[in-house]
């Protein structure tokens, strides 16, 4: 099962991983500098970090799309998340929207070539079994939607 496929509901995943770099760019820019610093609870990552988190994740997703359409039954590289964010400390937020965006557009470029048939290809992740390259996509906008939700909280209470 695909766990943030919850997350989309009947939404389209393309439509919303399109959408993203907008919203993105919008509640970033809503927080300002000291809302960036602030987190849902003590111990969750600060909106900075979430930023910084989807464009690392924009560049993963980007290999993984492309290796999966590369190879016969792609098996994903899992990572571990909070080792890389354990660098985000010092990241420049308009640098990661920046990274995030130009990645974006360049998926979904390469998602407008994608045929039926290689939607429908079978690949691995280890964690998760076995899956269609679809569910890559619709991870990436349940992904998008989940840390959406996480920086609108954040902004509403910052503004509170």
């Amino acid at each position: 099962m695909n766990p943030y496929a919850s997350y989309l509901g009947d939404r389209n995943p393309r439509e919303v991983i399109a959408e993203t770099p907008q919203q993105l760019t919008a509640l970033a820019a809503k927080l300002g500098p000291d809302g960036l610093e602030r987190s849902l609870a003590p111990g969750k990552w600060p909106a900075r970090a979430i930023i910084c988190h989807l464009a690392d994740c924009e560049a993963v997703f980007a290999f993984r799309l492309r290796q999966a359409l590369a190879e016969p039954y792609h098996v994903i590289q899992p990572f571990d998340q909070d080792a890389w964010a354990s660098r985000y400390a010092t990241a420049d937020t308009q640098t990661a929207l920046a990274v995030f965006t130009s990645l974006r557009r360049w998926n979904l470029a390469l998602l407008d070539t994608v045929t039926p048939a290689e939607f429908a290809k079978a690949l691995n992740h280890p964690e998760r079994g076995d899956m269609t390259f679809q569910t890559v996509v619709e991870t990436m906008g349940g992904h998008d939607i989940n840390h959406l939700r996480q920086l609108e909280t954040i902004a509403f209470h910052a503004a509170a």
